[in-house]
């Protein structure tokens, strides 16, 4: 899985099924600390939300904390301006992700009726495209 492997770049093992399934170890560090605020900060209350952003700065310090409130304030936006006015899924990121997203759950989101359905045929390139994508990812990484 393409997002899975992202993390063998920098010698790391990232699982995906961590943002939708609190049973499972991200590997990302602090990665419990951070889907839990991401959490408070979409679906939970002001003293949820406090709790969790002091638990994320005792672990991360306030800068980091800082930077993590930014990443999910300015995501949280982008999904309400998309699902707002209805912007589908590309669907080159449709191909490539078909996997990801059924083993997440994500085209059960309401959102995902906006993204149209990848037929069989495409599904099989995009799972098939995968390795090449990977080495695009990791050159383009060595030049940054």
């Amino acid at each position: 899985m393409l997002l899975r492997e992202s993390g063998a770049m920098e010698g790391r093992v990232f699982d995906p099924r961590a943002v939708t399934d609190a049973s499972v170890a991200s590997g990302v560090p602090f990665g419990e600390e951070l889907v839990a605020f991401a959490s408070a900060s979409v679906t939970g209350s002001e003293a949820e939300l406090a709790q969790h952003r002091e638990a994320l700065e005792a672990a991360m310090g306030v800068e980091a904390m800082v930077d993590a409130a930014g990443v999910a304030a300015n995501f949280e936006r982008m999904v309400r301006i998309a699902d707002a006015t209805g912007i589908p899924l590309d669907k080159p990121v449709a191909v490539f992700t078909v996997g990801l997203r059924q083993e997440l759950g994500i085209d059960a989101f309401g959102a995902a009726r906006n993204t149209p359905k990848v037929g069989a045929l495409l599904a099989a390139l995009g799972r098939l495209g995968q390795p090449l994508a990977r080495r695009l990812m990791a050159h383009y990484a060595g030049r940054s």
